[in-house]
Parts: C-alpha cells; sequence; structure tokens
C-alpha cells in the first residue's frame, strides 16, 4: 500500500501492521487510533500507538517501518507524506490494571491489524474518562458502544474493580440516551 498525503488513519495503520508482520514483529494497535476505526471516523486521533508483543530492537523496528517510509524522530515515526505519527507506548498491553486483553484482527484491505476489541476500546476510553476526566473519552466510548456490539458485563465489572462503578453507570445513562435518540429517526 502506497501511503501518500490523503492516506486515512486506517490505511497507514494497515500499511505499519503490514510492515511490522513481514519482520516477524508483532503489535497491537490501541488508544485513540481504535476509536477512531470503530468510529468510522468521528472521532480522529492524530497518532497510531502500537503496543509491542514482544523485545524487539530499535534497529530491527527502525529497519521494519524504513521499509514503508517511516523514519525515528525521537521517540515516535513520521513519513514524509502521512499527517500521523506513529508511536511505540511501553507495555504491556493492558486497560487500567487488567492485563488479559485479547487483541482482535481488524481488516484493512489486505492487512490484518492487531488491534483493542470494540469492548476493549471502549474499556480504553473509559480509562481516559474515570482517570482524568476526559469527557469527550465518554462521548466517544459511547459511539463506538453504538456502533458495535460491546459487552457491558465485562465493561461494568472492570469499571467496579478499577473503582469507578458510579461512572460506568453515567456511561450506562448515556448510551442509553444516544439510543433513544437513534431510534427516533
Amino acid at each position: 500500500m502506497t501511503l501518500t498525503s490523503r492516506s486515512s488513519l486506517s490505511e497507514v495503520a494497515g500499511a505499519v501492521a503490514g510492515a511490522l508482520a513481514d519482520a516477524g514483529i508483532r503489535a497491537v494497535l490501541t488508544g485513540g487510533a481504535c476509536a477512531t476505526l470503530y468510529t468510522r471516523g468521528a472521532y480522529q486521533s492524530a497518532d497510531l500507538d502500537f503496543v509491542l508483543q514482544s523485545a524487539v530492537t530499535q534497529t530491527r523496528l527502525d529497519a521494519a517501518l524504513a521499509a514503508d517510509g517511516f523514519s525515528r524522530r525521537g521517540d515516535h515515526y513520521v513519513h514524509p507524506q502521512v499527517r500521523f505519527l506513529v508511536e511505540f507506548p511501553r507495555g504491556p498491553l493492558a486497560i487500567g490494571s487488567d492485563s488479559r486483553i485479547q487483541p482482535v484482527v481488524y481488516r484493512v484491505r489486505r492487512h490484518a491489524v492487531l488491534a483493542l476489541s470494540p469492548t476493549d476500546s471502549v474499556r480504553d476510553r473509559l480509562a481516559a474518562f474515570y482517570f482524568w476526566s476526559d469527557r469527550q473519552s465518554l462521548k466517544t466510548a459511547v459511539q463506538i458502544a453504538l456502533r458495535y456490539p460491546i459487552d457491558l458485563g465485562i465493561v461494568r465489572a472492570w469499571s467496579d474493580a478499577e473503582g469507578h462503578g458510579s461512572e460506568f453507570e453515567e456511561f450506562r445513562t448515556e448510551l442509553q440516551r444516544a439510543r433513544r435518540r437513534r431510534s427516533r429517526r
């Protein structure tokens, strides 16, 4: 996939995932980039965060991304044609204190992108709401839950374990309101 200034976040995710896979590097797309995919662009992230699933040398990672035209600048990667940054935050892959994350395959053309599931992407956005009072993340969690089936039982149990049961109820209420508004259309 040739990346251009018009490449979408999903196209960049596919290209990066493909380059990593070609180099034998396993990484999972997380954070706001997953929210962009699952809201179909209603939420826009400016970067793609991949959490590495095994030890990889900096040289090997640099070479894998260079194959698609990316170069390292400090702690992130840039492409001369692409507006999105690519970053590799330190693992392990976790949402709050839960590190038992099971990635799913998100298809971008011929590329398989390992990513958070819709349920885990909702939890990831809710973590920003719970821990930093980020109301935009609450709204984004609702948008994901409107578009994809999510397991509210898992989200509720995780919220309770994180000490944010009352904030989960706010999420649930906002989701119910959004579903009612949608059904009136």
